[in-house]
């Protein structure tokens, strides 16, 4: 017995609402997963900028943290080396000011008299040679000259006393090499053809003791600088 019209059509109906069902429930199955997805990449990409943003934050932080570290030491080396140069100027002035004294000192041929004959044993002493030629400046020629006799006499009772020996030694004048004025006063000895020499010259003098007393000079003049 076949349905009725009435019924055929309440399948039909029924069918459809099924349908229509399923079809909601895909629908709200597909949209709710597209929202979590775009949540989850919205999460994603919020979280990808933060990290892009931390890593440039820290990267300019870095950066500026280095170019302050290069700034500060750039500015320390400066200051270290303007007042390394101040100290330099200083003791260039002091050495300077010592020249000048011991210029104004040899106006004294007593005391430099005096003074020539110790310079001339002090570097025969090292020599430890008989003949002994000594340089001069052309302005001390004949001072030099003169205390020659003094020095061989002074040079002769040390040895004696230091060793008990008798030594004769020769100083003779070399005027074939002139002392420049820059060396400021003092003699230069030679032996052996001029091929070993001694400088005890006053401006030899006086920078051997600028270089050797260096510490004390700086710790002198500048007591509170490190």
């Amino acid at each position: 017995m076949g349905l009725s019209e009435i019924e055929a059509n309440k399948q039909v109906e029924s069918m459809a609402a099924f349908i229509l069902n399923e079809a909601q429930t895909k629908s709200d199955a597909i949209r709710t997963k597209a929202d979590e997805d775009f949540e989850t990449e919205k999460v994603k990409i919020v979280e990808n900028s933060k990290k892009k943003l931390r890593n440039e934050f820290e990267s300019k932080k870095k950066k500026v943290a280095t170019e302050v570290a290069i700034n500060k030491s750039t500015a320390v080396n400066r200051a270290r080396l303007r007042m390394i140069a101040e100290r330099q100027e200083v003791i260039q002035r002091v050495n300077h000011e010592a020249r000048d004294e011991l210029s104004q000192r040899l106006n004294d041929q007593a005391w430099y008299k005096g003074l020539l004959v110790d310079l001339i044993v002090q570097g025969a002493l090292q020599l430890l040679e008989t003949q002994v030629m000594v340089r001069c400046r052309q302005a001390d020629a004949s001072i030099v000259a003169s205390v020659l006799p003094q020095a061989q006499s002074k040079y002769a009772e040390f040895i004696k006393k230091q060793t008990g020996a008798s030594t004769d030694v020769k100083f003779t004048h070399d005027p074939s090499v002139v002392v420049p004025d820059s060396a400021l006063g003092g003699v230069i000895l030679s032996c052996h053809g001029g091929r070993i020499t001694c400088d005890n010259t006053l401006g030899a003098r006086l920078q051997l003791v600028m270089e050797n007393d260096k510490p004390s000079i700086r710790a002198q003049l500048f007591p509170h600088r490190r």
